[in-house]
């Protein structure tokens, strides 16, 4: 089973994260190879799980990365957007003032609520 991450963070920062997260999947025994865009700092971890009592671990895994890649001014979109695993994080990263203007675009593009629902954050 793979579980996909990508963050973005200041290319200067890029060679921290890398070297945090590896050292992160060691020590847990994580397989997890690390590829990204070193020309802008995309990250891309894509996990692999023996089996879903992983399932839990990879989480909290995932949720360090985000973390991590935020406390270095990164975010935690990387280049494929925030889907349902991530919304939690924008709050912190962007604030209510800019998610409520999201929501306002959201609402006069898609009045009815059709495209992604449940993808905004709460």
């Amino acid at each position: 089973m793979l579980y996909g991450n990508d963050v973005c963070v200041p290319i200067s920062r890029l060679p921290d994260l890398v070297e945090q997260c590896k050292k992160e999947f060691k020590e847990l025994g994580i397989y997890s190879p690390i590829v990204g865009h070193v020309g802008d700092g995309n990250f891309h971890a894509t996990i692999i799980m023996r089996g879903l009592h992983e399932v839990a671990e990879t989480s909290k895994v995932v949720g360090s990365i985000i973390e991590r890649a935020q406390a270095m001014d990164g975010t935690c979109t990387g280049e494929h957007g925030v889907g349902m695993t991530k919304k939690k994080y924008l709050r912190k990263e962007l604030g209510d003032g800019t998610l409520q203007l999201m929501k306002t675009i959201k609402d006069a593009v898609d009045p009815l609520g059709i495209m992604n629902p449940g993808k905004l954050c709460e």
